[in-house]
């Protein structure tokens, strides 16, 4: 028997007037039933040395492997604190060459005040253009309405963020309304 397709998750990563912003929605999806409408899917990773104000962080898959791979990159992090992009890609490179990181199913949004990245398990260290990314089941939904609200509203980056995905939570089934949102923004 096979098991029901697990679905969920919409992470939503919105730059501003030096703001960013990450908001995800609550629901976990198991086959037809909303399994868990209030799931927190966005973490501000801490203490990291060298004076850094933090990294935000967001994942879309497997929780469990999703916390591996944020363990990972928290360690990479640790290595290169002031550099996101090379622990990023020292993550992707990791993730892509290790046989067992390389079943781990999820994909991750990390964000500091300089730069905004995607990840995955084919290597892809993606930086998006237009001030704005998302991943998940309703990744499209988010980055449109985001999209149209970056470039016709002064809105600031956190409001941004959590008004497209509530957008996207109306318009996706696998995205509920219940969303969590972290900020950072210059001293």
């Amino acid at each position: 028997m096979t098991q029901p397709r697990i679905r969920s998750t919409t992470i939503l990563a919105v730059r501003r007037d030096g703001r960013v912003a990450i908001a995800g929605d609550g629901q976990v999806t198991l086959g037809q039933m909303v399994a868990k409408a209030d799931a927190t899917k966005i973490r501000l990773l801490g203490d990291l040395g060298a004076g850094r104000r933090g990294v935000l962080a967001g994942f879309a898959g497997s929780a469990a492997d999703a916390f591996a791979l944020l363990e990972r990159f928290e360690a990479r992090l640790r290595e290169s604190p002031t550099s996101l992009l090379k622990a990023a890609i020292e993550l992707a490179r990791q993730w892509r060459m290790d046989r067992a990181l390389r079943r781990l199913e999820s994909l991750l949004v990390v964000a500091d005040l300089e730069r905004t990245l995607m990840l995955s398990g084919q290597g892809d260290v993606i930086e998006p253009a237009e001030g704005c990314c998302a991943i998940g089941s309703g990744g499209g939904y988010a980055t449109a309405a985001a999209r149209a609200l970056l470039q016709h509203t002064p809105m600031p980056a956190g409001a941004i963020a959590e008004e497209a995905l509530r957008i996207a939570g109306e318009l996706c089934v696998y995205t509920n309304t219940n969303i969590t949102r972290l900020e950072i923004a210059p001293s």
